[in-house]
């Protein structure tokens, strides 16, 4: 028996060919003909994977008009899954939120409302007022949480971002682009509370005594849509961050200053189609089980390897029988073996290229054998062989 530190760095290369039912593409490679944008700017993201695959003009500067209650919605979410409020709590609408003009649910000063309610009201209504109320709520004043949205545009890598307010009211410098608008989307349907309300195309509030029905028209023509916000206002024009899930994959469309509301939605539905006509999500294992690798002077004698994490790659669909993957694996190891160390590799290619690299790990840990352990294990193997 071999004694002392030897991590062997033979591979065992395992060509498999995987059986997926999607394709695969470079993430915003072209996929047969585009789609009709009639806007002035607009992108498609994968939200899984952050993947763009068509963009125009995606980082023009442009006014988003309620297109920025994504952010709003954003840290409400985030403050509800801290902990740091809940859906029941009651806000006390003070004047100022009372005040906002535009798209609004009459709130009145003095009035209380719940979480729910009001997250409600902004998802739905595109409420303005509802939106100040909330702001307000977590940050004590609307300047105060501004600079909050600010600080997370920042840490999303929103680079082409200022706002000047929680509601999309134009104001000067207040601007955004159609990549920096998909980064929050993706942001905020990340989680799945927020679905409950952006998925919504009719509710009330005050006991059914006001009536509330989605701006996002889409709702009701798109299949699949799940969301997630439109926005209008005489200078950003007709905008929308809309997203839509099928088969698995959930696709987010930005289109910011369509001329019209029909062209807004003409424009997020190509967009939306395309990303599935050209686009799907394939979840890449190796092509077979795994094999333990041997483990030396352990106190088992095998440890098993799995991949580190779950590998889900984007692809074109007119690729989808070139993805093979490409396993290396440790020829053997020397005990102490801890959880979650590296023994391998899976490559992931796509007509020969690789596209993604996936660590392979112990799967439980193997401790070392003592001398006494070793000394018995030799006597065993030495009765056995006599």
């Amino acid at each position: 028996m071999k004694q002392g530190r030897r991590l062997l760095a033979a591979a065992l290369a395992l060509c498999l060919t995987a059986a997926l039912p999607a394709g695969a593409a470079q993430a915003g490679e072209a996929a047969g003909s585009g789609p009709a944008v009639q806007a002035k700017a607009a992108l498609l993201m994968e939200r899984e994977t952050g993947a763009v695959l068509w963009e125009e003009n995606a980082d023009q500067p442009l006014e988003p008009a309620s297109v920025t209650k994504i952010m709003t919605m954003l840290l409400v979410t985030e403050a509800l899954d801290a902990g740091r409020i809940t859906l029941g709590d009651l806000v006390t609408v003070s004047g100022y939120a009372a005040s906002m003009g535009g798209s609004q649910v009459y709130l009145e000063a003095g009035e209380q409302m719940t979480v729910d309610d009001l997250l409600k009201a902004v998802a739905v209504a595109s409420g303005n007022d509802a939106a100040v109320a909330l702001a307000e709520y977590l940050a004590g004043s609307e300047a105060a949480f501004v600079d909050e949205m600010n600080a997370r545009a920042t840490r999303l890598g929103m680079e082409n971002t200022h706002f000047v307010n929680c509601t999309g009211l134009p104001e000067e410098g207040h601007v955004t682009t159609a990549r920096d608008i998909a980064l929050m989307s993706r942001a905020l349907m990340g989680y799945d509370l927020i679905r409950g309300y952006t998925t919504i195309w009719m509710d009330s509030l005050r006991d059914g005594a006001f009536q509330l029905a989605n701006t996002n028209k889409l709702l009701r023509s798109y299949p699949g849509a799940t969301g997630l916000k439109t926005g209008f206002t005489d200078s950003a024009l007709y905008c929308i961050s809309a997203t839509a899930q099928r088969d698995g994959m959930e696709l987010i469309a930005v289109v910011l200053g369509a001329p019209t509301a029909q062209a807004r939605s003409e424009t997020a539905a190509a967009l939306l189609d395309y990303g599935f006509a050209n686009y799907a999500l394939a979840q890449v294992k190796p092509g077979q089980a795994l094999p333990p690798v041997p483990v030396l002077l352990g106190r088992t004698t095998t440890v098993q390897p799995v991949l580190q994490s779950e590998c889900t790659l984007l692809v074109e669909k007119s690729r989808q029988n070139q993805i093979t993957t490409q396993v290396t694996l440790a020829r053997d190891v020397e005990a102490p073996v801890e959880p979650g160390q590296k023994l391998g590799e899976m490559a992931v290619l796509v007509d020969g290229t690789v596209r993604e690299t996936v660590p392979i790990v112990a799967a439980q840990g193997v401790e070392r054998l003592t001398w006494a352990g070793i000394f018995g294990r030799l006597v065993r193997e030495l009765l056995l062989a006599g």
